[in-house]
């Protein structure tokens, strides 16, 4: 009987040990350097992290991960696994841009995980040496680099006792409407939510056999759920082969990813929205020319809304070079159900629902609704009312929630959040629901997300779905980059700065009003004004809504996640702060 992702390594190296289990692209392409690690190697790696953590009796403990991309990772990982501790994955600070945000959430999630050791690459592990001042913590706190662990301490290893409720590691939440939290991830979940990963997405024996076993290409940072759930574990839970690079890579020269699926020819990759947009602002002749894309099955796409138009343009600009519509694959997951909850169904091309006729978008067909696909296999997905706490009949916008053996055990050390999230019930349903924050509905069966419950804007008595407001703006004018917008209310009785210095003829006087924040390229601050105008007279005319302000910022200003979620509440302390990097006036001459 399986147990736990530490048992399927352990069948993999023992069945096929000269595998490939991951290769690196250490440069990003495919041409240049290359790591590889085969299930063998892997399989002695993890054990001698585990044999030495064990050693130190750290079982039970959690052990803060902290790597730059690479293999090294997963081998912390799963030696963390294969000794019984607790991991949680981190961001190790790196560069000066980065170095204050990655310190802060660095000590938020020490101190909240309690951490007793920190595994990480020998350069992490030096730097985190010379920030004594800024993390006293670390005082108290073993730091070891794993990549100095001898190979000969996996002889002295020893199975854990695990069972499907041990907790696997702590996945902390990327913070898009509050505080990071710490999800209690168990063996259980991982096995459940792998499970469902691979039926959803289609990977089959026969499928695996006809991709040589090549399954995942993956830029995705593996600190974070969507590139570790799924790319990464997916690939030992199957035994499987996965490609992997620096998310840097990718945001450097987005063409990578596509050259590297081009290369290696996997059945799947994705991302969400906006690494799709990425490439198509890449997409030369020359590209085109040299890529062929008919071996990628399952272009999965989440992690933030799921836009039509980017769906159609990229299927309009790759389709030259063998990418097929039917290849598309939004889905919906969060890391409260450890990932995956529904996706598309595979080799058929996503559902859209057209906006209404009488709606803010009728007749545009680039803002029909994108569904993410169905409920994975035995996983329930109710609409709910909030409030009341009573299942919404089919079409009907409400809260998601869902119910499965991939629903996490909770969040660590603290109840009262645990309580409110995850116990919800529902009539006619047994067992107890996750509340997951989400409002969306179904239709024919399939899940159509809207956005996000704190997110929802009420002004004067109607709901208005920040999503749909971005919508609206970034089809008024070309000059708006693709997911890069923010919509939000603010009290009328707030102060704000605009990109003009006022309030741009908005409402004024109390009550909720609607503020849009933008991102333009510099070379469009010429026709700043008239980008305002254009974008304040769309959502008036969609949507019956008077914006107070529309506010154009330098480009990748706007507060995200981790894994490219508007923040929207970070978006609106800094305008009511007067701190956003507003596009400068042009000079007049």
């Amino acid at each position: 009987m399986v147990r736990s992702l530490v048992d399927l390594l352990s069948q993999h190296a023992a069945h096929h040990p000269d595998r490939t289990a991951y290769r690196y692209l250490a440069t990003g392409d495919h041409d240049g350097e290359t790591q590889e690690i085969s299930y063998g190697r892997l399989a002695e790696r993890s054990r001698a992290v585990a044999a030495w953590l064990q050693e130190r009796g750290l079982a039970g403990t959690r052990a803060m991960l902290l790597y730059p991309p690479g293999l090294d990772f997963i081998c912390g990982y799963l030696g963390c696994l294969a000794a019984g501790v607790v991991a949680v994955p981190g961001v190790p600070p790196q560069g000066r841009a980065q170095n204050h945000r990655a310190l802060t959430r660095m000590k938020r999630l020490i101190a909240d995980a309690d951490a007793k050791v920190i595994l990480g690459g020998r350069e992490v592990i030096t730097a985190l040496s010379g920030l004594a001042e800024h993390l006293p913590e670390l005082a108290d706190i073993t730091c070891i680099a794993t990549e100095d662990i001898p190979d000969e301490m996996a002889g002295s290893w020893r199975e854990p006792e695990l069972d499907a409720d041990s907790v696997a590691f702590l996945q902390y939440t990327s913070g898009s409407t509050s505080a990071p939290r710490g999800v209690m991830v168990t063996h259980g979940n991982l096995l459940d939510n792998e499970r469902v990963i691979t039926e959803r997405m289609g990977h089959t024996p026969d499928v695996i056999a006809e991709h040589g076993h090549e399954m995942f290409v993956s830029w995705l940072p593996v600190y974070h759920d969507m590139g570790l759930i799924g790319p990464v574990l997916n690939t030992v839970y199957l035994g499987v082969t996965a490609t992997l690079f620096s998310p840097l890579h990718f945001l450097q020269r987005p063409e990578r990813w596509l050259t590297a699926i081009s290369h290696y020819r996997p059945h799947t990759s994705g991302g969400p929205n906006f690494a799709y947009e990425l490439c198509l602002k890449h997409a030369t002749p020359a590209l085109l020319d040299g890529l062929d894309l008919s071996s990628w099955q399952v272009a999965f796409n989440g992690a933030e809304p799921v836009r039509a138009a980017t769906l159609r343009r990229f299927t309009d600009t790759f389709a030259p070079a063998g990418f097929r519509r039917e290849a598309l694959y939004p889905c919906y997951g969060l890391a409260e159900a450890t990932l995956m909850v529904t996706g598309s169904t595979v080799h058929t091309p996503p559902t859209l629902l057209q906006a209404p006729e009488t709606g803010p978008h009728a007749g545009q067909s680039d803002a029909a609704a994108v569904s993410c696909g169905r409920p994975g296999p035995e996983v329930t997905v109710a609409i709910a009312d909030p409030e009341r706490h009573e299942e919404l009949p089919e079409g009907r916008t409400g809260e998601i929630w869902v119910r499965s053996a991939s629903v996490a055990k909770g969040y660590w050390r603290n109840a009262l959040a645990t309580r409110e999230t995850f116990r919800g019930t529902l009539a006619d349903h047994d067992g107890r629901f996750l509340r997951t924050g989400d409002l969306g509905f179904l239709s024919d069966g399939e899940l159509f997300v809207t956005g996000r419950l704190k997110d929802l804007i009420v002004i004067d008595g109607r709901n208005h779905y920040p999503q749909d407001l971005e919508l609206t703006a970034e089809m008024a004018h070309p000059a708006l980059r693709p997911g890069c917008t923010a919509a939000f209310s603010v009290d009328g009785n707030d102060g704000g700065e605009s990109g003009s210095g006022e309030w741009g003829g908005g409402e004024s006087g109390g009550g909720e009003q609607a503020v849009v924040i933008a991102e333009i390229a510099p070379d469009s601050a010429a026709e700043a004004e008239k980008i305002i105008d254009v974008v304040r007279s769309g959502i008036g005319e969609a949507h019956g809504l008077s914006v107070r302000d529309v506010v154009l910022v330098q480009p990748g200003t706007i507060p995200k996640t981790s894994s490219g979620k508007i923040q929207r509440r970070a978006s609106r302390a800094a305008y009511l702060g007067g701190t956003l990097a507003v596009i400068p006036e042009p000079a007049v001459s």
